[in-house]
């Protein structure tokens, strides 16, 4: 038995990996006081792979509490230090810059020379650039080795040598600025993506035409803002789960509606997809394709607002069920923002989904869970409306789930409504999940 052993000194004896691994996933003021252990643990914290380093409101460490303009350019000038003792490659680096006082321009320069520095290091596969306050202005070097990049906050120039990024597997845009030949070159000269993630990436020079051509995407989360003109999916065979939603305000509802509708049906292929934006008030505008479907869909999130719902809403909401035949599992997202009855449209709405409904494929054959989450105020009368529409044409029908937030005696109301309505399959199950105190009552 070695000496270190008797003493107790497990530690030391892991391999090198194993102990790179641990101080990896401490704080990195932490990795560095290991120098401070042993001999052998002296200059360990320089072989770092990853460096995840954060400027954080209240919580500044030795840099303190003192929010004057030096105070960020200082954190950096240390954190350009750091970067510079490791003395291995890096493969994770994550910055953070989340505190006060703003992001200023004049601090562009400080953020530059760490990924020239990073490039210098080699070996970089992740990158994760985030400003919560300012825009950081960064010249994105071609990084090789790179498999994901995620920026924030950040406004991306590419410089006239980029080459892009062969190994790029994951794309991560979050309030970036970036000019529309400068992310048509990134995504160009990423061919091996398999996520792609653009969240309200902004411009301000010219109208964001994203076009996709990616032969191995499988991932995709899109939100469309008013920065975007024209936005489809050229080719991904590949795909298999898809997230569109919507960020803007100040847009024509036409050209809006013939966008959303150009990017839901180019992304036919997709087995999963998830409509955050308000889908079938946008599709009642425009003329549907009626003879369109999804052939792989398996699973559907949507969200509805049943009060507003009108006559062209109504047949916009029965091609999105007719054109996906092989649905198996759907949420939606039910809102009641107006709880008035008054409304003869809105009784009409009732009448019709209260309707048996024939030549439904996947309603005949397939959709075996249906999830429906009340949200906003609650409107017992149009909930159940929805709830009946999936209990009388759903002949397959495994489980429905109502996910709620309501008081005692409308809790009671809707089992009531419940246990009065007609299931049409034989297996069933019609559960209400209390979202507040996370209990589950069994219905029927």
């Amino acid at each position: 038995m070695t000496e270190s052993m008797e003493e107790g000194d497990w530690i030391s004896i892991l391999p090198l990996e194993i102990k790179l691994s641990i101080l990896s996933r401490v704080e990195v003021r932490d990795a560095v006081r290991t120098s401070a252990l042993a001999q052998s643990w002296r200059h360990l914290w320089t072989l770092l792979p990853c460096l995840r380093v954060a400027y954080i409101r209240d919580k500044l460490g030795v840099i303190g509490h003192d929010y004057d303009m030096t105070t960020s350019a200082t954190w950096m000038g240390r954190v350009h230090r750091l970067l510079s003792s490791l003395r291995g490659p890096i493969f994770h680096f994550e910055l953070t810059h989340s505190g006060l006082p703003y992001f200023v321009d004049d601090q562009s320069p400080l953020f530059q020379s760490l990924l020239y520095l990073l490039l210098l290091k080699g070996g970089l596969e992740t990158l994760h650039l985030s400003v919560e306050w300012g825009r950081a202005v960064i010249f994105l070097p071609s990084f090789s080795s790179l498999k994901r990049l995620q920026l924030y906050g950040c406004h991306v120039i590419l410089p006239a040598a980029f080459r892009g990024f062969s190994r790029l597997t994951t794309l991560d845009l979050f309030s970036v600025k970036i000019s529309n030949d400068d992310l048509d070159l990134l995504i160009r000269t990423s061919n091996n993506l398999t996520t792609f993630v653009k969240l309200d990436c902004v411009t301000s020079e010219d109208s964001l035409s994203v076009n996709l051509n990616f032969p191995l995407l499988r991932h995709l989360n899109f939100s469309i803002n008013e920065s975007v003109d024209e936005v489809s999916v050229i080719s991904a065979p590949c795909l298999e789960q898809a997230h569109i939603s919507l960020s803007c305000t100040n847009y024509n509802p036409e050209k809006l509606a013939r966008m959303i509708l150009r990017l839901v049906t180019s992304v036919a292929v997709v087995s999963s997809l998830n409509l955050s934006v308000d889908v079938l008030e946008y599709f009642s505008i425009v003329a549907l394709p009626f003879n369109f479907t999804f052939p792989r869909l398996r699973y559907l999130k949507f969200l509805l607002n049943i009060d507003t719902m009108d006559k062209k809403i109504y047949d916009a909401f029965i091609w999105l069920i007719r054109s996906m035949p092989y649905l198996e599992e759907l949420e939606i997202e039910l809102r009641n923002d107006d709880s008035s009855h008054g409304n003869s449209i809105a009784i009409l709405m009732r009448e019709l989904l209260v309707n048996k409904h024939d030549g439904f494929a996947c309603l005949d054959q397939t959709l075996r869970s249906v999830t429906i989450s009340i949200v906003g105020k609650l409107d017992v009368v149009s909930s159940i409306t929805m709830i009946q529409f999936f209990l009388l044409n759903a002949n397959v029908l495994k489980l429905l789930k109502i996910e709620y937030l309501m008081i005692y005696e409308d809790a009671l109301s809707m089992i009531e409504e419940l246990q009065k309505a007609e299931v049409t399959s034989s297996d069933a199950k019609v559960v209400m999940f209390d979202r507040i105190y996370r209990f589950t009552i069994n219905v029927k």
